[in-house]
């Protein structure tokens, strides 16, 4: 456990720096730049899977009612996931007092990754499974390879995100304007 963050000014590495110091350099003290646990990787990684699957089951519903095929309704699904992957975070930081422009440079640089690779899962998990780009919001085969997808794109995201928080990159991003 990390004791002694508030203030940032008596812990090794952070003394002597004037008042012009930019909070970026801060971040290794928010657990990033060095060892980072398994918990932390999956909360970031939860957070991600929460705006994709939004935006996944969103897609998938207004391309199936507007009687889309299933390119553009995953076209559609994988757009939405990113949007609301990245509105959940900008919520967030927004919600700190971060300026919009700057809200929007982290986010980026914190999700980017995360939802890419859990995208590139998702997709290739319902795309591969047999049946399941035919089947119908209304039949269990649709939910079932969905839950499965978003499963396997959380296992395989986690230690995504484990490698980039433990470099100073991806939602250790965040972490400086949660205070």
């Amino acid at each position: 456990m990390e004791h002694g963050h508030e203030g940032h000014t008596d812990h090794e590495g952070h003394r002597d720096h004037g008042p012009a110091q930019s909070h970026e350099h801060h971040a290794p003290a928010h657990g990033a730049g060095g060892p980072v646990s398994w918990g932390t990787a999956a909360r970031a990684t939860l957070h991600c899977l929460t705006g994709c699957a939004i935006g996944e089951v969103l897609g998938m519903v207004i391309g199936t009612a507007l009687g889309w095929g299933n390119v553009p309704t995953m076209i559609l699904a994988i757009v939405l996931a990113f949007f609301f992957g990245y509105a959940l975070t900008l919520r967030g930081i927004l919600a700190a007092g971060v300026d919009l422009r700057t809200a929007v440079r982290v986010a980026l640089a914190a999700d980017t990754l995360s939802i890419a690779v859990m995208e590139l899962i998702d997709n290739g998990v319902i795309a591969l499974w047999p049946g399941a780009m035919d089947a119908h919001l209304s039949e269990p085969l649709f939910w079932i390879v969905l839950a499965i997808s978003l499963a396997a794109a959380f296992v395989i995201t986690t230690p995504v995100n484990k490698w980039m928080i433990g470099r100073g990159k991806g939602h250790a991003v965040v972490h400086q304007y949660h205070h």
